[in-house]
């Protein structure tokens, strides 16, 4: 006889941990990671930080509304963060103004001095930049753990090495095979498998939505001199290459999206060349050696918004993906929003100005 819950969460990376320890006080919830261990894939692959902009105006409201539970819970360690510009490129800089105006993100305007200030060595052609110091790095092992943990101590099971091969709606409810590892029944089923998601929802019956798993590259640098301890963040006005200390080292990134199927990514040698020579472009500070390097996937819908809600067709499954690069930083409000979307309670403090519509599954659908 197969075991009984209320919810079933495949995934038990950032978005499966979080949404099921907010389930946790209001139902029985088991989370099926395919993995040995959960955060195997993008989670444990994330390149750290907390960038007020990061996604577009969109995600603003879900990178806002988490601010104060990462801040409170001691998972950010202030940075600061700046875009750099070009000369000639004054037209770029008003336009992200102009888009990001009225979003309640903090970002101002620097010129050249301001800009040698924060970051040593910049090459002569970067005239300007965008300061904002409300970016921080995040503890996202830490906070993957702590939400891992909330489930655990509100009753959550956590079954690893459980990859869904069928699932068929019986009644009011699920009946969930996973191979040599058996089989469960649960009422509703939360789609939290980041990559996999549109695989899951046609096993499911559900129609795909066009998730996109997207590649993306870091590599880990030593660099002369050392990058100071609060070195900001730099990103690139036109999102050709981001870069942040980490323990005297680079972590460097070209900003690639190379579309890819739901796999254990690699980095490709091209991305990583290509990496280091935008960085050469950047500052004048010599590269010794690539110490490391990494690829993580990151899941897109097709208007790059994150999807939350039931749906429209199949009874019982609940979308909670597509949540791209900035699953972590908006992870606080997203689990909080899914989950009072899934048991239909009213919102509170953190999500009360979440606009449902914009996240829903139903938008494809129309």
């Amino acid at each position: 006889m197969s075991e009984t819950y209320d919810i079933a969460v495949i995934g038990a990376g950032m978005a499966g941990a979080s949404i099921a320890a907010e389930l946790a006080p209001h139902a029985r919830v088991v989370v099926c990671e395919a993995e040995d261990f959960p955060g195997y894939h993008t989670t444990g692959r994330s390149a750290a930080f907390r960038e007020e902009c990061y996604g577009g105006p969109d995600i603003v409201p879900l990178t806002l509304a988490s601010g104060d539970y990462l801040k409170d819970g001691g998972f950010l360690t202030p940075r600061g963060g700046l875009y750099v510009a070009r000369e000639g490129q004054e037209a770029e800089v008003d336009a992200f103004l102009e888009r990001f105006a009225g979003s309640g993100v903090t970002i101002h305007r620097l010129d050249r001095a301001q800009l040698e200030e924060r970051l040593p060595g910049v090459s002569g052609e970067w005239t300007q930049a965008l300061g904002q110091p409300n970016c921080a790095d995040i503890d996202v092992a830490g906070l993957h753990q702590h939400y891992l943990s909330r489930a655990k101590a509100g009753g959550v099971e956590l079954r690893t090495r459980h990859r869904l091969q069928s699932a068929v709606r019986e009644g009011n409810e699920w009946v969930l095979g996973f191979g040599a590892a058996g089989e469960l029944r649960a009422g509703t089923l939360v789609n939290a498998a980041g990559a996999w998601a549109d695989p899951l929802a046609e096993l499911c019956g559900a129609k795909s939505l066009g998730i996109q798993p997207l590649r993306r590259t870091v590599a880990q640098l030593r660099v002369d001199p050392a990058p100071a301890a609060d070195l900001p963040l730099t990103l690139d006005i036109s999102g050709d290459f981001y870069f942040r200390p980490d323990n005297g080292r680079i972590w460097l990134s070209p900003h690639d999206e190379t579309p890819s199927e739901p796999c254990d990514a690699a980095p490709e040698e091209y991305d990583v060349a290509l990496a280091i020579d935008r960085f050469e472009h950047v500052v004048d500070w010599k590269i010794e050696a690539v110490e490391r390097k990494w690829a993580g996937l990151r899941s897109f819908s097709p208007d790059r918004r994150p999807v939350y809600g039931y749906d429209p067709l199949v009874d019982g499954f609940f979308w909670f993906a597509g949540q791209g690069g900035y699953g972590i930083q908006t992870a606080p409000a997203a689990a909080r929003f899914g989950a009072q979307l899934l048991l239909r309670h009213p919102r509170d403090e953190m999500t009360r100005e979440l606009d449902e519509e914009l996240y829903s599954p139903r938008r494809f659908s129309a």
